[in-house]
């Protein structure tokens, strides 16, 4: 999931899976695939590196939930 910031300031997690397509008009609009669309302060740019990252992790077997390390003390 994608952290985002919504045009009211809110901010809330996204799959970027459900992406369908980001315009910047000049207000940064997310469509979803099921053709909901999503008005985010966040930029195209900022976007592309959250979801860049997130496959990263995933394809690199990181941890997906950043400072959850509960169950992961390897220190121990």
């Amino acid at each position: 999931m994608i952290l985002l910031t919504s045009f009211k300031g809110k901010e809330f997690y996204l799959n970027p899976d459900l992406i369908y397509r980001i315009d910047e008009t000049p207000d940064t609009v997310i469509t979803l695939v099921d053709g909901k669309t999503l008005v985010v302060r966040d930029t195209v740019f900022e976007i592309r590196e959250a979801i860049i990252e997130y496959r990263h992790r995933i394809f690199s077997g990181e941890n997906l939930f950043e400072g959850n390390n509960e169950g992961n003390n390897e220190e121990e």
